[in-house]
């Protein structure tokens, strides 16, 4: 093939290639004739949307699936990886988006899980695994985190550094990487990239899969793109641009990844004044109205979420005063919350907004049985019509209304999630982090809804970690810091600088808009 040969001249010498790689599953091609190689000391970037392949690839990669064809070379020599311990042995690492460490054991435990120092009689020898383990926290310049500290008292950020840790211990020099940024803070994802700057210049080669754009383009040196279980293209990241990459992805060109239309708006439909929930909501007062869509911004800890579930009744107010349609209310639960007309789309569809183990069908009657249920008894049939509706409307890919839920891509899942909701024709829909971990095909569809909910005369408040995304669809943009909203901006004057300043704490410089 014309894509090997281009491959294979590559001027570096490959750290990794893989040549006309093919897997198949019963009913489904994952993966056809794919290659692609990784440069020693490359960040190379693995993008495509859910389905694509890319999560097949990698496991290839990783040992857990054997490839029906093709075959995968590490610095030049073939490499028969039927076990992930081939894979380790071979130098190739895997961090994945679920962090797998022991919480009770220590820093070095963890590092050293399975391949610990010995000392006489092939007792461990823990002086040593604690002295390897600082040599690698100071080749990667980590000063802040422990041989001896419990993984379960760290953060999110430092677990990760863990598992990377782990990875050296074992001298890889292929390191992938899937959605490494997806539960960070914006400071931990800083530390994140300057550690792969750090391995890149050791010679590791980084695997690199993001639904975030703007990472890509701030990390990698090349970007491969995967649709349908094919390669699409190999670019340098240095000659492409979003669009292009978005094209490439969904097979189409998406002319906005944020259709916000300017729509009439109308009067107040929530109105929260002096709102109290310790320890992060601090006298809160905003106001959504009707046919806006208000998007709140600030950084993990900042009490977005916090505020969220106060309004909706998760954690009852014990301050302070809210008002749904004009009229005063106390919302003591999420059930009165819906008889009022609010939904909640939570930031965790997985635990807090789906039931993955039931069905498609089932999943859409869960906030809505009140309409299909008479007599204490579900009519199955008007189940159907409603899941049916729901799955017609946000254009749900499943194979059936009887799919499992958990078994469809998280874009899929999380139409659901929003479905489920909207079945119960809300007047205010809260929507946290909406499109975390979805790729950018699902994104636009998403954020497309969204636009024509609030052409409907939906009130809709968003709170998202992404500032494009906070800056594209909202109206009107408030800033939250420390349980506070510290600044408030009309959408002609919210800038990433401006808004990025106030979520930092440096608002005063920033014209803040009455």
């Amino acid at each position: 093939m014309a894509n090997d040969q281009a491959l294979r001249e590559t001027a570096a010498p490959p750290r990794l290639s893989v040549y006309n790689i093919e897997k198949s599953f019963p009913g489904v091609n994952a993966l056809t004739g794919v290659s692609f190689n990784v440069a020693k000391g490359e960040v190379h970037a693995l993008l495509g949307e859910n389905g694509a392949g890319k999560s097949t690839l990698i496991k290839i990669v990783s040992g857990v699936f054997p490839p029906d064809r093709g075959e995968v070379i590490v610095d030049g020599k073939p490499v028969n990886l039927a076990r992930p311990d081939d894979a380790r042995r071979a130098g190739i690492a895997t961090i994945y988006q679920e962090l797998l460490l022991f919480p009770e054991l220590t820093v070095a435990e963890n590092v050293f899980m399975g391949h610990a120092p010995r000392a006489g009689l092939g007792r461990l020898d823990w002086r040593a695994m604690r002295e390897k383990t600082r040599h690698l926290l100071a080749a990667l310049e980590i000063h802040d985190l422990h041989a001896d500290r419990v993984v379960g008292s760290l953060s999110v950020g430092n677990r990760q550094r863990v598992e990377i840790l782990r990875a050296l211990s074992q001298d890889a020099r292929i390191l992938i990487m899937d959605e490494p940024t997806a539960a960070l803070t914006e400071y931990d994802v800083t530390r994140l990239f300057d550690i792969v700057r750090k391995l890149k210049a050791r010679g590791v080669a980084v695997i690199y899969i993001s639904h975030r754009l703007d990472e890509i383009f701030a990390i990698a040196d090349r970007v491969t793109v995967l649709r349908d279980g094919a390669h699409i293209a190999t670019k340098r990241v240095a000659d492409t641009a979003a669009a292009e990459l978005v094209q490439l992805m969904v097979g189409r060109k998406i002319e906005s990844l944020f259709p916000k239309i300017t729509l009439p708006i109308g009067g107040p439909v929530l109105e929260v004044k002096d709102l109290e929930r310790r320890p992060l909501t601090k006298r809160i007062s905003l106001t959504v109205r009707a046919g806006e869509i208000v998007g709140l911004a600030g950084l993990v800890g900042s009490g977005r979420s916090e505020l969220a579930q106060t309004i909706f009744g998760v954690t009852p107010a014990e301050g302070g005063e809210i008002k749904i349609r004009g009229q005063a209310v106390y919302i003591r639960s999420p059930a009165q919350a819906r008889t009022l007309g609010i939904a909640y789309v939570p930031e965790d569809r997985g635990t807090q907004g789906l039931v993955r183990p039931m069905t498609v069908r089932e999943n859409f009657s869960l906030a809505a049985l009140g309409k299909v249920a008479f007599g204490g008894f579900i009519d199955r049939a008007a189940e159907r019509k409603l899941a049916s509706d729901g799955v017609k409307c946000f254009a749900v890919k499943t194979s059936s209304l009887e799919q499992i839920a958990g078994k469809l891509s998280g874009g899929n899942q999380q139409k659901i999630v929003l479905g489920k909701w909207l079945a119960n024709k809300p007047k205010l829909l809260i929507l946290d982090e909406p499109t975390r971990g979805i790729d950018v095909g699902a994104k636009a569809e998403i954020h497309r809804l969204m636009g024509e909910l609030a052409a409907q005369g939906l009130a809709i408040l968003m709170i998202s970690s992404e500032l494009p995304e906070v800056l594209g669809m909202s109206d009107r943009v408030l800033v939250m810091r420390e349980g506070r909203i510290v600044a408030e901006f009309l959408r002609e004057d919210a800038t990433q600088e401006t808004v990025g300043a106030a979520m930092m704490g440096s608002h005063e410089s920033a014209e803040k808009v009455a």
